[in-house]
């Protein structure tokens, strides 16, 4: 459903993503792994067309981003760490806006519904969007990626800020969405949070790929023990990543 390819992404002279690879199967949740400045966010903002990629290949369910930009949006969701919501509208104006872009009105009012109590948004449903705590604003984000009929969800650190139980109802439609057979790369810093959730690990450091795949994997990449856990693989990987690269400058 998301394939990946040789992406790179330059701000002027720094190379923030080199050559990173890889791709995300029908059902299947992908945890994006790696140390602050490592370019997970540059990844998701290139798929989901924020950031003008400065080489690589990107598809969303068979379209091709440089090619037809709107087909592959049309598919996809995307969920901001710090989201940039439209503060004048509604809670379901808010909603209701992002459904019509995507021309899904058939289904917005059971769909909206449901949302709203969900994440509890009810008391806050005609409220503006500039009244609502950051947390609020976050669930409206999440709320809003599932409003219509994604099939690739993109989430850059989406639990931060989330009370437990919109935690819980966003780890629950993550799982209920893999099951529907969609798509799902989720950047995180909570990593016991991604070793229950995900299918597999993408580690990423210093703008290259360092290690994917499943957690038995990841223990055969690392050299560890079975008891070794997603915090210890990570830890263990960056710092090999680190040392590879220190020894390769002298």
């Amino acid at each position: 459903m998301l394939v990946v390819e040789e992406l790179r992404k330059y701000y002027r002279t720094v190379l923030a993503v080199d050559g990173v690879s890889f791709s995300v199967a029908d059902g299947e949740i992908l945890g994006l792994l790696g140390p602050n400045g490592a370019g997970k966010t540059t990844i998701l903002r290139s798929i989901a067309g924020i950031v003008q990629p400065t080489a690589g290949r990107i598809s969303v369910n068979g379209h091709e981003l440089a090619a037809d930009e709107r087909g592959a949006k049309r598919s996809l969701a995307f969920v901001p760490e710090t989201p940039n919501p439209y503060e004048m509208l509604t809670v379901r104006e808010h909603l209701r806006f992002i459904a019509m872009a995507y021309n899904t009105l058939d289904k917005f009012d059971e769909r909206a519904e449901s949302l709203i109590e969900r994440f509890d948004l009810a008391e806050k449903r005609n409220d503006l969007v500039a009244t609502l705590s950051k947390g609020m604003k976050q669930k409206l984000a999440v709320a809003c990626a599932f409003i219509h009929d994604a099939q690739v969800f993109l989430f850059d650190e989406p639990l931060i800020g989330i009370d437990p139980k919109g935690a819980r109802e966003l780890k629950d439609m993550m799982t209920s969405a893999k099951a529907g057979g969609c798509s799902i790369l989720v950047s995180t810093h909570m990593l016991d949070t991604a070793e229950r959730l995900c299918d597999r690990i993408l580690i990423i450091d210093r703008g290259k790929k360092v290690a994917e795949g499943s957690l038995r994997e990841l223990h055969g990449r690392a050299q560890m023990g079975a008891d070794a856990t997603l915090e210890d693989l990570f830890l263990k990987l960056t710092e090999d990543n680190a040392d590879d690269e220190t020894s390769a400058l002298h």
